[in-house]
């Protein structure tokens, strides 16, 4: 069996209403770029990766056609960790990160999509199969909502199933974000997991300061109080704050994450299938931060990533991303009572009805 064909295509995906957080400012839409492999046999995979407005979305897709298809096509898929390491030291002097890391991504999904699809088998069951849910939670980009407005998208959360939010935050004013914190708490009341993400926005005396004010509100954890690069700082807050840190999200390899657990701390690795070198790197961090007892969160990329999770003793929380691919899914995910749902059909079971999602296709 040898991979035949590499399709690449890019989407431009809108967003149901701007958004904005502390760093990024206003989001509009999303670039999609979705990869299909099929083999000389027929058989079929696909994944795909995706970036925050229309910055990187073309150059990714020239680089999986020019670079990582020609490197791909006349490879066995099920050989995948070979690949990988193919197209890691292909791109590795160029890359190792960024553009490169998300090209591999889309295809390392669509490779694993395909191996689990030829064994018949569920990709959560198929990864390992702990379980066939992961408990999710509602991040939704509303640091410019009013106080009013974050209710509101509260209340939506928890009338599809959602018991647990996180809010954005990162402005200066520490008082004003306890107000806003404050408000969710007693929304939501004192049993329910409540979070907050800085986007990167605070340097770590300001992160101290401000987890300290925080810890009356009982927070599950604080993402990205500072720049993922620090560990020596993230480290920092993890032990002299009094709430647990989450972060990883603009963490591009294995490596980065395993000296972020093992030298930062952090309590909650927060991996993405995207931009980390798609699922044997992820599968990858959920084994490390299992040996250091911590649990594995993930980013966006809600209706791939539960399928990750499903399949780990040690995941933490799913995260029910604003950029989301719902509404041209032919099988959206379940989620009730607070957990999201694994597909059941062969492979990921994510399928993209394409007459939909045609009208958004660039190029």
């Amino acid at each position: 069996m040898k991979i035949k064909t590499v399709e690449t295509e890019l989407y431009q995906i809108p967003l149901l209403k701007p958004m904005e957080d502390a760093i990024h400012g206003v989001q509009n839409n999303f670039s999609l770029i979705v990869v299909k492999l099929t083999t000389d046999d027929g058989a079929i995979g696909m994944g795909y990766t995706y970036s925050v407005g229309e910055v990187g979305g073309s150059s990714i897709a020239t680089l999986i056609r020019d670079n990582l298809a020609p490197l791909v096509t006349g490879q066995d898929p099920r050989r995948i960790e070979a690949i990988w390491q193919k197209m890691w030291w292909a791109l590795h002097y160029v890359g190792r990160g960024g553009i490169a890391i998300f090209g591999m991504s889309a295809i390392d999904t669509a490779l694993w999509d395909l191996k689990a699809r030829l064994a018949g088998e569920p990709l959560w069951r198929f990864l390992g199969g702990h379980d066939n849910k992961a408990e999710c939670y509602g991040g939704g980009i509303d640091f410019d909502m009013s106080i009013d407005q974050l209710l509101e998208q509260t209340q939506r959360f928890l009338d599809v199933g959602i018991e647990a939010i996180k809010m954005k935050i990162g402005r200066d004013s520490i008082s004003q974000e306890c107000q806003r914190i404050e408000a969710v708490r007693n929304f939501i009341g004192p049993d329910r997991k409540l979070m907050v993400d800085v986007n990167m926005k605070w340097t770590v005396e300001q992160a101290l300061r401000a987890v300290r004010a925080f810890e009356q509100y009982d927070l599950y954890w604080i993402e990205e109080p500072t720049i993922p690069d620090d560990v020596e700082g993230l480290r920092r807050i993890e032990t002299e704050g009094p709430i647990a840190v989450a972060t990883g999200e603009n963490l591009h390899s294995v490596y980065e994450f395993k000296t972020m657990i093992a030298d930062g701390g952090i309590s909650f690795p927060d991996a993405d299938i995207s931009n980390l070198g798609g699922i044997t790197a992820l599968m990858k961090v959920a084994h490390i931060a299992e040996a250091y007892n911590r649990k594995l969160t993930t980013h966006g990329i809600q209706e791939m990533h539960v399928s990750c999770l499903a399949a780990i003793p040690n995941a933490s929380l799913l995260e029910i991303h604003a950029f989301r691919v719902d509404d041209f899914l032919i099988n959206p995910m379940k989620i009730e009572d607070g957990f999201a749902y694994a597909s059941d059909l062969p492979g990921h079971g994510v399928e993209l009805d394409w007459d939909k999602i045609a009208k958004h296709k660039i190029g």
